[in-house]
């Protein structure tokens, strides 16, 4: 067994980490060659293989090839700015990787040759601009803002190790201008852009730690559950533990426990803990001096191994079974099939091909009467920028900041963890989608790209744009005469990262009435608990598991910028109130009113959502009225469950996670708060690079630039239905923006796609104001025919990712690499 066989999914992503470094790139290579090794191996004829891969390098392969009508594939169009938010392209990446390794004082080793003591590049990638150099850019004449890079170092040729966040520019580099310098501005930590490195002997943890402390127990670990994790090839238990480490007066310390390693080819390792825990104190970086601290199995705590294995050999001593792999633990079907479930389901076709237009290169994204841009970083994947209806700018950003899973549990694994999930990072896990399930099949899709090892690998088809039409309409009346009917169409763009056991599922969605959303789901395997007095903390669901609480919290920044930048923040209640009025005769009538009042002060901001969902909050510019008089606004609706952290001043994060307490945070834009986290949080939670809190600090948030931190979010008590995955039904998050006294009237009344049918006096007349019609001369695709045959996706072509190195830069051969992921 190989060292990344015994990890955690988390811990391996820790792991690749601590090796690797990401960014994000553009593959931009048009042509490549038929004849190169990695062609010829794929199974594919030379020319259909070049053809696939030019579509997949330059973003924009289709899901199906329709031999009718029009191509499903989106229009191609030129967006009209540069895209200031986009990744850096190959040669960007490549001269600053090659010049950072000429410059002497940062003493880098390539990250292949790197040992535990070395200083390697963990992150290039673009340096998002600041606001303040985009707007002049973006709604005028004004020039592109200067472009950047971000890089981070991990330094451990040190007995300090460190991340170094530091800025490489301006691009493209010249020798004679170009510097380096720490990032600190965005960071509530001026600390030259340093944080500290817990991990930096991890390449020797196991083999001089925690496989030691193993194999001190195995004669233990053998009769209890018939296993040992020592590090040997037959080894049938791995052993992991809390996420962040215990940062306690100094000390370092870790928790950590015994799983059963899966005896299939599913990643159901998260499912079988054993309940044997053990701490250890490993401040330093000489394993020698590290300390283990005691044993923990069935609620009694033993200081040392001696005091542990006496009283588990001894004949009073309650040994608890073990949790085993099976059926029950693995997604394949199992089960008998419902019936008629092998017939063929529905399916939504697009007959006329996308009904949206794409810029890849720029990735820019035009739908109806919506645009925007798709940036995309290492620490979160995808985030929309300038977000426009008829051209006004409602959103300048629209992204995820941070994801936290915060469990719960009288073990210390399960009450030691909570996870940052930017540590690890949603780029490089957002995978290729999977078509005609993740997306629809005739959706269109984009490439992401990230940094590692001195490579950018490219997620081909890992982020997928399509239009749907919803199961409900999005208007109808009825009366004695007629009926009217609009259907619900709206376009949706949407990604999905797994981060070690779970996949997280991103959709921004866009409506015909002008309203917006953002959505996550869940899915994948729980971590659990080992059963044993914890009914507080969650259910039996299996032999000898718990469902292990925890809650989700998922924070999204939305940058506003409604009919100009000086935005204000109404609060708008609807309470109960005992009023008589002039033509009430003198008596008291119980009803109720609105309250309105305006969040004045950053002070005032962080609140969570009202009882009842009576109080509304609405983004609104006082200055821009309509012409009934009422300020022109946005309302943030939350739908789908919302969530704050129910821990208070969790033991765990410090102020490391400060955003998670409230439902909605406003605060007054500066350059210098561009995020709610740091990717490095975890490595020193009581004094982070970023605490969130050091945002609030009086400043006025009425009629000015202001920011909405919102939380998503899931409380989580799995049950047996959570085996073997969580599933997306109910594990899900939304929240919606919809227009408030923003238009006139409601935009979906400009759509064809409605009917009235008058059907008075016993004969309908019927109103289809336009609408495409099969084998009308009106419209595109007249005589289209459906073909379900195109709509079945060749899933044999899920190819992974494309690799292209930077250091020696070779554009010239891409090669995939699906196993190196």
């Amino acid at each position: 067994m190989g060292f990344f066989d015994s990890l955690s999914p988390r811990a391996v992503a820790t792991s690749a980490l601590l090796l690797t470094s990401f960014a994000q790139d553009a593959l931009a290579r048009p042509n490549p060659d038929p004849k190169a090794p990695w062609v010829k191996n794929t199974g594919l004829g030379k020319k259909k293989m070049a053809n696939h891969l030019k579509r997949a390098i330059m973003g924009d392969r289709r899901a199906v090839e329709t031999p009718f009508c029009s191509e499903t594939l989106a229009t191609e169009i030129k967006a009209p700015k540069p895209n200031v938010w986009g990744p850096l392209v190959d040669v960007e990446v490549a001269s600053v990787v090659e010049w950072l390794f000429a410059q002497a004082d940062l003493n880098l080793t390539v990250t292949e040759e790197a040992g535990g003591w070395d200083n390697t590049i963990q992150l290039v990638e673009a340096m998002w601009p600041n606001k303040t150099d985009v707007l002049a850019f973006v709604d005028g004449d004004g020039p592109a803002p200067t472009k950047y890079a971000h890089v981070v170092l991990n330094n451990r040729a040190t007995e300090t190790p460190h991340y170094a966040d530091i800025i490489v520019g301006p691009l493209p580099l010249d020798n004679a201008t170009a510097k380096w310098e720490p990032l600190e501005y965005p960071y509530t930590k001026q600390n030259g852009g340093k944080v500290r490195n817990l991990d930096a002997d991890s390449d020797r943890l196991y083999s001089e730690w925690l496989f030691k402390i193993g194999a001190s127990v195995a004669d233990i670990t053998l009769d209890l559950w018939n296993g040992t994790a020592m590090g040997l090839e037959n080894d049938t238990l791995s052993i992991w533990g809390i996420d962040p480490l215990w940062q306690d007066d100094g000390e370092i310390i870790r928790w950590d426990t015994f799983w059963n390693i899966p005896t299939g080819d599913f990643d159901d390792m998260t499912l079988f803990p054993l309940g044997l825990y053990f701490s250890s104190e490993v401040s330093g970086r000489d394993p020698s001096k590290w300390e283990l601290r005691g044993w923990l199995y069935n609620s009694v705590f033993y200081a040392t191994t001696e005091e542990f294995r006496a009283a588990y050999w001894s004949e009073d001593f309650v040994k608890n079974g073990p949790n085993v792999d099976g059926d029950w633990a693995r997604t394949d079907k199992n089960g008998e099939t419902p019936e008629m479930d092998k017939a063929q389901g529905p399916v939504i076709v697009a007959p006329a091909g996308a009904r949206f237009a794409v810029d890849h290169k720029e990735k820019y994204v035009e739908w109806m009467d919506w645009s925007f841009y798709v940036g995309f970083n290492r620490d979160t994947g995808p985030g929309l920028f300038d977000i426009r209806y008829k051209g006004e700018r409602l959103v300048y950003e629209l992204s995820l900041q941070e994801a936290l899973a915060h469990y719960a549990g009288n073990d210390p694994m399960n009450s030691g963890t909570a996870y940052l999930d930017s540590f690890y990072g949603f780029g490089p896990y957002t995978f290729e989608l999977v078509k005609g399930y993740d997306c629809p099949a005739y959706a269109t899709y984009m490439n992401t790209s990230f940094y590692v090892n001195e490579e950018t690998r490219t997620h081909i088809d890992s982020l997928c744009l399509f239009e749907y039409v919803a199961d409900y309409p999005m208007q109808r009346h009825t009366t004695s005469d007629y009926v009217s009917v609009t259907k619900n169409t709206y376009f949706v763009i949407r990604s999905i990262a797994t981060i070690g056991n779970y996949d997280y599922q991103q959709s921004f969605s866009f409506f015909m009435d002008g309203s917006f959303a953002v959505e996550v789901r869940a899915s994948g395997y729980i971590q659990s608990a080992y059963f044993a007095g914890n009914e507080d903390y969650g259910f039996k669901i299996h032999d000898n598991l718990s469902g292990s609480m925890h809650d989700h919290v998922l924070n999204f920044k939305a940058d506003f910028d409604v009919l100009g930048t000086n935005n204000s923040i109404e609060l708008m209640s609807m309470v109960p109130v005992s009023r008589s009025y002039p033509w009430s005769a003198g008596k008291v009538r119980n009803t109720m009113a609105l309250e309105r009042k305006f969040i004045e002060t950053e002070d005032e901001s962080r609140f969570n959502w009202g009882p009842n969902s009576a109080t509304q909050v609405l983004i609104v510019n006082e200055n821009e009225r309509n012409k009934h008089g009422e300020m022109r606004g946005y309302r943030v609706l939350p739908y789908m469950g919302t969530a704050h952290l129910t821990v208070q001043n969790s033991t765990n994060l410090g102020v490391a996670a400060q955003w998670a307490n409230h439902d909605v945070q406003i605060t007054k834009y500066k350059d210098s708060e561009q995020k709610a986290y740091h990717a490095f949080n975890t490595q020193d939670v009581h004094d982070p690079p970023v605490n969130f809190d050091k945002y609030f600090d009086g400043e006025s948030v009425r009629n000015e630039d202001i920011v909405l931190w919102l939380n998503l979010g899931m409380h989580h008590v799995p049950h047996t239905g959570d085996l073997p995955n969580t599933v997306q039904t109910t594990a899900h998050s939304g929240i919606q923006f919809m227009p408030s006294n923003y238009f006139d009237i409601d935009q979906s009344r400009r759509t064809v796609n409605q009917v009235r049918i008058n059907y008075f006096n016993g004969s309908a007349e019927v109103e289809e104001f336009g609408q495409f019609k099969v084998g009308s001369s009106e419209g595109t695709c007249s005589t289209c025919k459906l073909n379900y045959t195109p709509l079945e996706p060749e899933h044999q072509g899920y190819k992974g990712d494309v690799v292209i190195r930077k250091f020696p830069f070779d554009p010239n051969n891409p090669f995939y690499a699906t196993s190196g992921i």
